[in-house]
């Protein structure tokens, strides 16, 4: 069973997690929808949501309403995912990065769950759009089976959020 790779993919798109259908709006158009797209690939595994709710638009500080997120996730290979809350970020405009204040997320595997956190997790903006990919950054297990690996590391713009 190829778990870990699934979990990786999974936990990144929490925190997005994330843009395969992202809509690259310029840095300075102020007048987007408060929506965000995520896509995540990780070992061949792809988890990807659309439109989910945010509280405002890039660069102001918003939320991303865990409730959104899952009611539109989806994930290659049989796994299935659950952000536990929800993720809010901060920008950094001028510097073109933003913050993720935490991910909370369950992944489901067969007949395994396992849950993980990630905190702090940086973002980098791509040139002058509003997609946002991520930067290296490693979530720690917080509950779930002893098949679940203790920790899930994911490499720099494997991850994306697109905000619309």
């Amino acid at each position: 069973m190829r778990l870990a790779p699934k979990l990786s993919c999974v936990t990144a798109l929490a925190v997005a997690a994330v843009a395969a259908a992202s809509t690259a709006a310029s840095a300075t158009d102020l007048a987007a929808s408060q929506k965000v797209d995520g896509s995540i690939t990780v070992a061949g595994s792809t988890c990807t949501w659309a439109d989910a709710t945010a509280s405002a638009d890039p660069p102001s500080g918003l939320t991303i309403d865990h409730a959104s997120v899952n009611s539109g996730v989806s994930c290659t290979g049989g796994a299935s995912a659950t952000l536990n809350s929800d993720s809010t970020l901060a920008f950094d405009d001028a510097a073109g990065t933003a913050t993720s204040d935490l991910i909370d997320i369950t992944v489901n595997q067969s007949i395994v769950s396992c849950s993980y956190t990630a905190t702090n997790v940086g973002w980098s903006r791509d040139g002058s759009t509003r997609t946002y990919l991520n930067q290296t950054f490693t979530a720690s297990k917080s509950s779930g089976s002893f098949l679940c690996p203790s920790s899930v590391s994911l490499e720099p713009g494997s991850a994306s959020l697109s905000f619309h």
